[in-house]
């Protein structure tokens, strides 16, 4: 078995892992990364495209956003749509900062090059990673890679591996206490090279169901519609899909709408989740490892950015200041911006789709909601500063 030793090693190479590597590196913070796919398809993965004020504001301070500030589509608005009728926040004009629509995979993408070009180690394919002795002042991490076993000794893990990673099972049942909601349908995607139906984002609910018209680029567009979860991709051909997203968004907005052939369809469940705590010892958890959004907020890749800004200071306090009051303090400071993050995902989430449980006075309940927001520009605010995201502090 191969013996190294580091600071601080990295489970999982999606934004959070490879943003904490990259701030770390900033700092003269040394670090592994381990990976369990290839390079391929980390990078090839279809993930959200809406990143906040502070995200982008992070992701230049780390020096990796010369191509999002080339390529990104900014955003000063976007609208709510219900039964025909639409509304739009003004992002710019009730919070005096915008979004920025920019393709995590392409975020992805940005890191990893930043990552291989200042020389940090990103081991792909790493298979059976586990942490062990988190709750040591030296904790380990064994994986197997290439045929041989290695062992990496560390002063921290980062857990960055998603939901389905290791990290967070290595906490104990009776030390991790975990929340969740799962909805009752899911959101069927295409993803196709047609331009945008629209210059922003419209976010649509009617009586066939809740619709998202979104774009990656100028030439790229995202659609989304709710689907039950008993479906299937192949139940969808190109046209129904067309067909029914027309439907969901009006005749109006349907007018503008490009039709082309999809390069990527696939369902996605929705549900709401947090771990806490999101320490255990010297282990640490960040962005999906610890909690779900529904995409509904375009809350999950900023939520993974802000964990990993708030960890990158306690550890550069650790390490600087031989503090660990920040590193302490870490999981009670994101997990307060995670429940807020959660509760304006399940906000809009309840507000805009079709529930089956629902009765006509639900339904009526969300309409009551949507008139309220058109007629009150203190609940647009409210609406307009959780979309370009809270402070971190």
């Amino acid at each position: 078995m191969s013996v190294k030793s580091t600071q601080v090693v990295i489970i999982g190479s999606g934004p959070a892992g490879l943003m904490l590597a990259q701030l770390l590196h900033l700092s003269g913070i040394d670090c592994i990364i381990l990976e369990r796919q290839t390079r391929s398809y980390v990078e090839g993965r279809i993930r959200a495209g809406v990143l906040e004020h502070g995200s982008v504001e992070a992701l230049r301070e780390a020096g990796v956003a010369d191509r999002l500030d080339r390529e990104g589509l900014v955003h000063d608005g976007f609208e709510l749509a219900f039964e025909g009728n639409r509304h739009r926040i003004c992002l710019k004009d009730l919070t005096g900062k915008s979004v920025t629509v920019y393709g995590q995979t392409e975020v992805t993408r940005d890191l990893i090059e930043a990552r291989l070009a200042a020389g940090g180690e990103i081991v792909f394919e790493a298979a059976n990673v586990t942490p062990v002795d988190v709750t040591s002042s030296r904790p380990q991490v064994r994986y197997s890679h290439a045929g041989r076993d290695h062992e990496i000794a560390c002063d921290f893990i980062a857990g960055c591996d998603g939901f389905h990673g290791v990290s967070r099972q290595t906490i104990p049942e009776d030390v991790r206490k975990e929340f969740k909601r799962v909805y009752p349908f899911g959101w069927l995607g295409v993803l196709s090279d047609v331009p945008p139906v629209a210059d922003e984002l419209i976010y649509a609910s009617g009586d066939r169901g809740f619709a998202l018209c979104s774009m990656r680029s100028g030439s790229r567009s995202r659609y989304y519609i709710q689907c039950s979860m008993d479906e299937e991709v192949e139940d969808w051909s190109d046209e129904a899909f067309w067909d029914e997203l027309a439907l969901r968004i009006g005749p109006d907005t349907a007018a503008n709408l490009v039709r082309g052939p999809s390069i990527e369809k696939s369902i996605a469940p929705l549900r709401s989740y947090v771990c806490e705590p999101m320490r255990h010892g010297n282990l640490l958890l960040a962005g999906d490892a610890a909690h779900i959004v529904p995409p509904t907020g375009a809350k999950g890749l900023n939520l993974a950015i802000a964990d990993v800004r708030l960890l990158h200071r306690a550890f550069e306090s650790r390490y600087r200041n031989n503090s660990s009051d920040a590193l302490d303090a870490y999981s009670a400071s994101a997990l307060a911006r995670v429940w807020k993050a959660e509760r304006f995902s399940w906000y809009l989430s309840m507000m805009m789709h079709r529930f089956p449980e629902h009765s006509a006075f639900e339904r009526r309940m969300q309409r009551a909601e949507f008139d309220y927001v058109s007629s009150s520009e203190a609940a647009s605010r409210a609406i307009a500063e959780n979309y370009v995201g809270l402070p971190l502090d």
